[in-house]
């Protein structure tokens, strides 16, 4: 398998809303908040309508690979109900192994209601559900050992369970030889763990993904030059998405590569762009191109997000990177 993908489950639904709208909510424009259904409920009923799609940021990473003709997998916990058969039928549709249904759990299926502002931002408010409680038990050993990269959600971070899964994860995949990627997930996200994440980053991850507010956040630095400087070490890939600038990569020793971002006609919504950038440049890597290549990958998957509502491909991704 190209990728395994350990993440939150979670249905979109997205809705178009004004800067206005989201301050009178309580909301911080461009960020991921935690809430139950009821807070989630009174928000939507302030911003009516919405598209409903599958979603969660590890998971869209995870569809965009198979989208791209890799071989995926996904480990995340849903409920038995509706929401969870469509989380299991999109997946099943693109071809994305599941490891990890948890329909017995009790709770409902994670879902997070964006609000999409004119200028493409978004601003997520997430019930996580069922999701949150991924533990050790959930994780499917045989698809972690078989994927040349173990891909782990940031935003897990926040549950107990779910830590215990992931550092579980980590060491199976690491025991079989394989590599491990992180994906920051938010700035905030970031502030919440960072002390934590220093070490895991130090030694055991092997790829991380981040964007320039996320990478300064974990270095406490206020530019990325300084944050390349601070990060780099020997055996850590990391790369970082820069929006209308487009994404740089760099290792230990070696050259910050960089790439403009993929032109389009126009920003529709941002959501997932960081999930489909992840998505090419990871199934660059696991075909053992050049990180220049990884990272050109990246930025044609993340402009084709950008170009419509939703973060899942709309487009054929395989033959958008081969024209």
């Amino acid at each position: 398998m190209d990728v395994c993908g350990i993440g939150s489950a979670l249905v979109d639904i997205l809705v178009e809303a004004t800067p206005d709208q989201v301050a009178d909510a309580g909301l911080i424009k461009g960020s991921m908040q935690l809430m139950d259904l009821d807070e989630a409920a009174r928000i939507h009923a302030a911003v009516p309508g919405g598209i409903q799609r599958s979603g969660g940021s590890c998971a869209n990473t995870i569809a965009g690979v198979a989208a791209l003709g890799g071989d995926a997998g996904f480990i995340g916990r849903v409920a038995g109900d509706d929401f969870g058969g469509v989380f299991a039928a999109d997946l099943d549709a693109v071809g994305v192994r599941f490891g990890a249904f948890g329909r017995g759990a009790v709770g409902g299926t994670g879902r997070c209601l964006i609000l999409v502002t004119p200028d493409g931002d978004r601003t997520m408010c997430t019930t996580l559900g069922v999701a949150s409680h991924l533990g050790p038990d959930d994780l499917d050993g045989s698809l972690i050992e078989s994927a040349h990269i173990t891909y782990l959600e940031g935003y897990l971070w926040d549950e107990p369970e779910a830590i215990e899964a992931l550092r579980s994860a980590i060491e199976v995949a690491h025991r079989a030889g394989r590599r491990v990627a992180l994906t920051l997930s938010d700035a905030f996200c970031v502030d919440r763990h960072r002390d934590a994440w220093a070490p895991l980053i130090a030694s055991e991850i092997d790829l991380l993904f981040g964007n320039e507010a996320e990478v300064c956040s974990l270095t406490g630095t206020s530019s990325v030059e300084d944050a390349i400087v601070a990060m780099r070490r020997d055996g850590l890939l990391v790369t970082v998405t820069m929006g209308p600038a487009g994404a740089l990569a760099f290792d230990g020793g070696g050259p910050v590569v960089s790439q403009p971002a993929t032109p389009v006609d126009a920003v529709i919504d941002t959501t997932g762009a960081g999930d489909l950038y992840a998505a090419g440049f990871l199934f660059g890597l696991v075909r053992h191109m050049p990180v220049e290549e990884c990272v050109r990958l990246g930025t044609i998957c993340a402009g084709e997000c950008i170009s419509h509502i939703g973060a899942r491909p709309e487009a054929d991704l395989a033959q958008l990177i081969s024209a």
